[in-house]
């Protein structure tokens, strides 16, 4: 998945190529410096990007259902930059077949006839107009336009069928996110609307997913809810102004966990907590995710808090996913630079004391990224391929993937100084 920002300074590449799975009933940890995606992400799989984001490539399939999906002509742009955009827009082109197929599968509406033309015709122009300020000459620009089917149109043309499916699209999440797809904000005091009573803000989440669900029965099932998290029921008709920091937080718990989601996205859950307040909230999420089978990702940047919880772990630099896989595995034999950074500078309670290190330099300016890997200006281990080819992504271990040039180098112990 690829989401980038348009902003007067030009375009961030918040997330770029970054790719995972989660199973039902596994968790997993998405840490990094801040600015690197994290958020972002998560953001993405709910639909609430800001206007000025966009995701132009790749897409998010939940529970057999596609809830996200790439606009097509703002991804072939991007593939027009580079020298070898014949091949990569093959591929483009391939893969959203694909995907509109399974979207179709899942219940995409069969579109009218005289709407395809519409569309067709409208998609045309645009792609055109995309080939011509790519600088593609006139005998070549023929030949890729009657490349681009109606196969290929249907679902990604222009008017009233983008409307409509992007119409559908929002419907389908709309329904999912909170039943099935709910989020713990980091900012829980924006989460909240300041002039409603917190309880009737959590109650209104219950009422909306379970029409039959009676005012008493969600009042009641608040209450168990404000039990669940350590707030005294007497506090659920107050106002988020009237709680602190470590209650708005909790009570953001309590709603992500009222309609009993089969996804649960964590960002940043324990930072306003005590360290005993934020065990006990780890304990109580990890046993209600074991109970109900609760697929979680949890994003922050305590490590901590994923050796604790997690199974896996997705390691992010300047929008890229650098390392992803076991925990443990990547805990005990880390294969990329950054994570071993990560760690290095990390205390540890068990085991002999040392010293901690710190990465030198600053996360890049994702407006402006660094030429090839993006963590080369600040690592040990950069040598001139890593200013010049992107790093792939190679399989190191079972279930433990890395980005980088030497990666297996890393992970087998055989480069100086690791």
């Amino acid at each position: 998945m690829k989401v980038y920002f348009k902003i007067l300074k030009g375009t961030v590449h918040a997330v770029d190529d970054v790719t995972f799975n989660l199973d039902r009933g596994q968790t997993m940890g998405l840490v990094g410096e801040s600015g690197c995606g994290k958020t972002t992400t998560a953001y993405a799989i709910t639909r609430l990007l800001p206007p000025n984001g966009r995701v132009i490539g790749g897409g998010i399939t939940f529970d057999g259902q596609v809830i996200v999906r790439a606009d097509l002509p703002t991804e072939v742009e991007e593939v027009l930059r580079g020298a070898d955009w014949r091949t990569r827009l093959d591929a483009v082109l391939a893969r959203e077949e694909r995907e509109f197929a399974a979207y179709q599968a899942g219940g995409g509406a069969i579109l009218e006839a005289e709407e395809e033309m519409e569309d067709e015709f409208a998609f045309h122009t645009e792609l055109k107009g995309l080939l011509q300020d790519a600088g593609i000459a006139p005998e070549d620009l023929r030949e890729q336009l009657g490349r681009v089917t109606k196969s290929h149109l249907r679902g990604f043309g222009a008017g009233r069928r983008r409307r409509r499916r992007e119409k559908e699209i929002e419907e389908r999440i709309s329904a999912i996110r909170w039943s099935k797809v709910s989020m713990i904000f980091q900012s829980a005091m924006n989460a909240f609307n300041p002039v409603y009573r917190v309880g009737d803000q959590i109650m209104e989440a219950l009422v909306t997913h379970y029409p039959d669900m009676t005012k008493e029965e969600a009042r009641q099932r608040v209450l168990e809810l404000f039990d669940l998290v350590g707030i005294d029921r007497s506090r659920v008709d107050g106002y988020p102004h009237e709680f602190s920091g470590g209650m708005r937080q909790r009570s953001m718990i309590a709603m992500a966990l009222a309609c009993n989601p089969q996804l649960l996205i964590a960002d940043e859950p324990t930072t306003a907590l005590d360290v005993i307040m934020q065990d006990r909230i780890l304990a109580e999420i990890r046993d209600l995710q074991r109970e109900l089978n609760i697929a979680m990702m949890i994003i922050t940047h305590d490590i901590s808090v994923v050796a604790e919880v997690g199974e896996k772990i997705g390691v992010m630099y300047a929008g890229k996913l650098f390392e992803y896989g076991n925990i443990r595995e990547i805990f005990e034999k880390p294969a990329n630079p950054y994570t071993i950074g990560l760690l290095s500078a990390f205390p540890s309670i068990k085991g002999p004391r040392r010293k901690l290190r710190s990465i030198p330099g600053s996360p890049p300016d994702l407006a402006n990224p660094p030429s090839a890997c993006r963590f080369h200006p600040r690592c040990q281990f950069a040598q001139e391929v890593c200013k010049y080819v992107d790093p792939p992504m190679v399989q190191v271990g079972p279930d433990h993937w890395s980005q980088c040039h030497f990666a297996k180098e890393i992970y087998e112990g055989t480069l100086r100084g690791t």
